[in-house]
């Protein structure tokens, strides 16, 4: 039974943006009443915008400007933060059954201008009340209709979503001897990705946060879906995306792979992973993990075998919601014409 929606028709859009200014890394719980405004008035395509010094370059040009933290050493504070605005959003989207609403968030920083892509053909511009965006924003999103939505105060605001501090498995482990960069020139990861979801788009947007250079992705499906959404989150380096056969993927042949980003159900694959490159002689890899979350919570007991499987944010539910929806229209469909046979029917004794 899904929620309804607390706004009307009329202020409703299909696509729509939300920009917000972030102070610090800590997970934006503050954010969560104009996520939950925009993702509820929102009827298709949801981009979250969020802005921070701390995205900035690592390795600014000029002297000036101020330099962003270290990719490799901040993976697990911008993964539990990236984490929790997917799952406020993607929670309040099921609740009102938009399952299929595409939510998106990117970071940018205060050192570039905003993408002239970024809210092509979107209806509304959700801003936070009292944030001012200290970037010039393209023309095109400041003649959009622009809607003011209120955040709450960052000290007196209760968490609405359980956000777990970073477990000793969740943190990105470094080979002996292997300096940590603040990014890594090729970074590797792999998935099913027939339906992307917020799971996938959290891993990808991880590998896309710490590279330098180039992601090669190892993919059964949907190339082209994955390529989109890593160039509207970091537009400008190299992806290489690729369909895989076997657990190792491109890290099993290519030795020019630094960084293996995986979830904590693949942890296994990431183990079997360095095995096989340790045998054909290639260099370790440094390997960061991200927690399975759920809708409700940004963390799940991986050893819960059966809670992973009935709550995670996972293709195998997005295709069962798929299957009942098309049950639950057949049904409503058969009733409707068997209602309207009976209407036909009485109508047909009462001329006789």
């Amino acid at each position: 039974m899904s929620t309804p929606s607390p706004f009307p028709e009329s202020a409703r859009a299909d696509r729509a943006l939300l920009l917000a200014t972030l102070s610090s890394l800590d997970p934006p719980h503050f954010l969560a009443p104009a996520i939950t405004a925009a993702a509820s008035s929102t009827r298709a395509h949801l981009t979250i915008v969020l802005f921070s010094r701390h995205f900035n370059d690592p390795r600014p040009k000029s002297s000036v400007t101020f330099r962003g933290v270290s990719r490799a050493d901040r993976f697990e504070d911008v993964c539990r933060l990236l984490t929790c605005v997917y799952v406020q959003a993607t929670s309040v989207a099921q609740s009102l059954d938009k399952v299929l609403m595409e939510i998106d968030v990117l970071l940018l920083g205060l050192d570039g201008d905003v993408p002239c892509t970024l809210g092509k053909n979107f209806d509304v511009v959700f801003r936070v009340s009292g944030d001012s965006i200290p970037v010039p924003l393209p023309s095109h999103l400041t003649s959009l209709r622009q809607s003011y939505l209120t955040a709450a105060d960052h000290d007196s605001f209760d968490a609405p979503i359980s956000v777990s501090p970073a477990s000793p498995s969740s943190q990105s482990t470094v080979p002996a001897g292997l300096h940590k960069p603040s990014r890594l020139p090729v970074v590797a990861l792999g998935g099913t990705f027939d339906h992307l979801h917020a799971g996938h788009k959290i891993l990808l947007s991880m590998a896309a946060w710490i590279t330098s250079e180039k992601i090669i992705v190892g993919v059964t499906e949907r190339i082209e879906r994955v390529r989109a959404f890593l160039e509207l989150f970091r537009p400008g380096i190299e992806y290489e995306i690729v369909p895989i056969q076997d657990v190792y993927g491109p890290t099993g042949w290519d030795p020019n792979v630094q960084g293996l980003v995986v979830s904590q159900e693949t942890i296994s694959g990431a183990e079997a992973i360095a095995v096989h490159r340790s045998a054909k002689g290639f260099p370790a890899l440094q390997t960061f993990v991200i927690d399975v979350i759920s809708p409700h919570g940004t963390c799940i007991d991986p050893e819960d075998v059966d809670l992973m499987r009935s709550t995670k944010m996972s293709s195998t539910f997005i295709r069962q919601w798929i299957a009942d929806k098309a049950v639950q229209e057949a049904e409503n469909a058969k009733a409707k014409e068997a209602k309207e046979e009976k209407r036909r029917a009485s109508l047909s004794q009462g001329s006789i």
